[in-house]
């Protein structure tokens, strides 16, 4: 999935407002202390090494504060930055800076953990078919940005939401009556959109293929079941691993031959990185 740029401007303009609202409510009354017409130049640098990300929402936030601003990128989203390098200096009223500080790094500081993470993880493909995929366990208010932080890191996007594919759980299969009648059921619904099943047997896994699943997801397989899955299939439809991966056993997974490995510790388990915006002499 790809996130299109209508719903990323959207997204982008909720997250600012929101973090306006709730930082500077009435007036940030700390900047009062600051003279008026007083004017300063400031550098963000990261404390720790890291993969950039959020260039949008920092953009939008300045703009929608004070868009007499100057704001100069010296790395772009994507690229790595090393512990204690700069990469963002803005100009402009000093009171304006200091009120942007923080929304702004809240935003790089946390994207950035996302990407950076998604980053390490995805080098463990090396030499791979298996592509990354994120999943919907995100910061709540932030689905959008930390997915769009995912592919800056190398990760793919699994769905964004409940209303772009299909994804068929146990309950799901109960309450339609049967995997077979699901399938059916979605095609019907929402003719062209990815219908994935998730399996945890042998049997449902046939039942997935003979219903004609674009995808299967692989709940918790063995490293063999899911050796022998891959043949079995045969490129008839899509494969995904899921359940009990982490970073030490991610290359080992992608070694069956799956197609996707997705992963929720790549937006639900990441530590904010170290940021730090220092007014310059």
């Amino acid at each position: 999935m790809s996130i299109p740029q209508s719903l990323l401007e959207q997204s982008i303009q909720i997250n600012i407002q929101q973090a306006l609202q709730e930082d500077i409510g009435e007036a940030d009354i700390t900047a009062l202390l600051t003279p008026e017409d007083e004017q300063a130049t400031a550098t963000i640098i990261s404390r720790e090494d890291m993969v950039l990300a959020g260039q949008p929402w920092v953009n939008a936030l300045i703009q929608q504060y004070d868009p007499s601003v100057q704001i100069e990128w010296l790395k772009q989203d994507g690229d790595r930055v090393a512990a204690n390098e700069a990469f963002l200096k803005l100009a402009g009223s000093a009171r304006s800076l200091l009120t942007v500080e923080r929304p702004a790094l809240n935003f790089v500081q946390t994207l950035s953990a996302v990407a950076t993470k998604t980053a390490e993880y995805v080098k463990q493909l090396d030499g791979l078919h298996t592509k990354l995929l994120d999943t919907r366990k995100t910061l709540p208010g932030l689905r959008i940005a930390q997915k769009y932080a995912v592919t800056v890191g190398g990760g793919q996007n699994h769905r964004l939401g409940l209303f772009d594919a299909f994804l068929i759980k146990e309950n799901h299969i109960m309450a339609a009556g049967g995997i077979a009648q699901a399938i059916a059921k979605a095609h019907q619904i929402a003719p062209g959109k990815p219908v994935e099943v998730e399996v945890e047997t042998w049997d449902e896994l046939n039942q997935a293929l003979d219903a004609q699943a674009d995808i299967v997801m692989l709940d918790n397989f063995s490293q063999q079941q899911m050796i022998d899955a891959v043949k079995h299939v045969a490129g008839r439809c899509k494969l995904e691993a899921s359940g009990n991966i982490t970073i030490a056993n991610l290359r080992e997974v992608a070694s069956t031959g799956v197609d996707y490995i997705s992963m929720g510790a790549l937006t639900k388990d990441v530590k904010a990185v170290d940021l730090s915006m220092r007014f310059n002499a």
